[in-house]
């Protein structure tokens, strides 16, 4: 943990170059550690976190970040926006994440202005350099800066930094846009959303904290822990019951478990296919 813990520091020396900052807080596990490390950096009159609400984030989340950012006594705020009402996102593009988050800086930025703060910071880590993040170049476009990932921080060292820093997010499973559990290409809709939303939480009432479903067309695919898989089958009847009377016809249960963006997959096929 020495590394992590040098990473840290790096992290608090950068943080303090930016004097006056917005962070873009969804109370995720990422978020919340940036907006404590930056509060210890900067002062909790020099911070102010923002959290957008919209279709595409549950109540729980709005809810959790709210007393999170209580918690960590910052400055918070909480606006309205709407990614459906985007040109060009609810078709859905493999580049999605991009207007998302081009929306969301839209907003960021000027309160910042307004509010005399000298930059916009948000939670990108150094794991997503590795993956299909289409967000990173709106904020790179923006001038948004990402601390966690200019430290070179990653997600298993923000969760042991922040186990020890009494974070109670240090374990927190990990969560994106509703919108995520949609195939590229399919349209999205608030009734899709809405599905999904309720679906996801009766399974997190039934105790599966890690969880996805992914929606195609009105088939239901569950993703769980792998360790949970057991668990899910003996409540098969029940949760098929229940997705039913949401509005699936059909529910099955992944088999290789959760795995973040797993409908990135499918981009390695559209490659392949393209390239023929």
């Amino acid at each position: 943990m020495l590394e992590a813990r040098r990473k840290y520091e790096q992290l608090l020396q950068n943080l303090r170059q930016l004097k006056r900052i917005v962070v873009a807080f969804s109370g995720g596990v990422d978020s919340t550690f940036l907006l404590k490390a930056a509060i210890e950096a900067l002062g909790s009159e020099c911070v102010l976190a923002v959290t957008a609400n919209s279709e595409t984030y549950p109540e729980r989340e709005l809810q959790e970040a709210i007393a999170l950012a209580g918690e960590l006594g910052s400055l918070h705020l909480v606006i309205e926006t709407s990614e459906l009402n985007i040109p060009g996102y609810a078709e859905n593009p493999t580049n999605r994440c991009y207007y998302c988050k081009q929306e969301l800086f839209s907003h960021l930025i000027p309160i910042a202005k307004e509010r005399g703060y000298d930059h916009v910071v948000f939670g990108a880590i150094a794991d997503d350099l590795g993956e299909h993040r289409p967000g990173l170049q709106a904020a790179i476009e923006n001038g948004v800066r990402a601390p966690l990932q200019e430290a070179g921080l990653t997600k298993a060292e923000i969760r042991q930094l922040s186990r020890e820093m009494g974070l109670r997010t240090w374990d927190k499973p990990s969560f994106a846009c509703l919108s995520s559990r949609i195939p590229y290409g399919e349209v999205i809709t608030l009734g899709k959303l809405t599905m999904i939303d309720q679906a996801e939480q009766f399974l997190m009432d039934l105790g599966f904290r890690q969880v996805r479903v992914r929606q195609h067309d009105k088939l239901a695919r569950i993703e769980v822990s792998p360790e949970d898989i057991q668990k899910l089958v003996g409540f098969s009847e029940l949760v098929v019951e229940k997705l039913k009377s949401i509005g699936y016809t059909y529910v099955c249960i992944d088999l290789q478990g959760y795995r973040s963006g797993s409908l990135n997959e499918t981009l390695q096929s559209l490659d392949m296919v393209s390239n023929q």
